[in-house]
């Protein structure tokens, strides 16, 4: 997996203070892309040990409240075994820790994957230019969905924040 960026103290994307991981790789291609240098799955760096001990270190201060997947697509075909093992740690290190992931795909078409086990916070759904809302928190078209992943899978029924 690459990775182009790692954000520290990050007040954008996600409730709190957060760290954010920029993953390489997205087959969505949404028009009007915040981000579509990351599409290239190539571009930017290999997400290695120095760059999970940077992920890491973060998470270790106090007053970090948690970690975001964006990019590019964590859910990408090239990214989602990496990032649910990583997930899976940081749930494990750091439990108190919030993982908020933003992708592509709607939670209906991911809700049995074994990341969904990891997420707090999912925001959903492609980017629709048409439907572009800069009012929104936290998500950049009316389409998309800020889901409390505990409560949807308590509940069975999609829960938003």
């Amino acid at each position: 997996m690459n990775y182009h960026n790692i954000t520290k103290d990050d007040m954008l994307n996600g409730a709190g203070l957060r760290v954010v991981l920029w993953v390489a790789g997205c087959s969505h291609k949404c028009r009007g892309c915040h981000n579509p240098q990351t599409w290239d799955k190539n571009g930017g760096i290999l997400f290695d040990e120095n760059a999970k001990n940077e992920l890491f270190e973060e998470l270790k201060k106090d007053y970090i409240n948690g970690i975001t997947f964006s990019g590019g697509d964590p859910l990408f075909c090239d990214n989602i075994d990496e990032v649910t093992k990583l997930a899976k740690q940081i749930k494990t290190n750091f439990p108190n820790k919030t993982i908020w992931l933003y992708t592509g795909y709607k939670f209906e078409e991911i809700k049995n994957l074994e990341i969904i086990n990891y997420i707090d916070v999912l925001c959903d759904g492609e980017f629709e230019l048409d439907k572009r809302d800069v009012n929104l928190p936290w998500v950049g078209s009316s389409n998309q969905r800020v889901i409390d992943v505990k409560q949807t899978l308590q509940q069975n029924k999609v829960v938003l924040l």
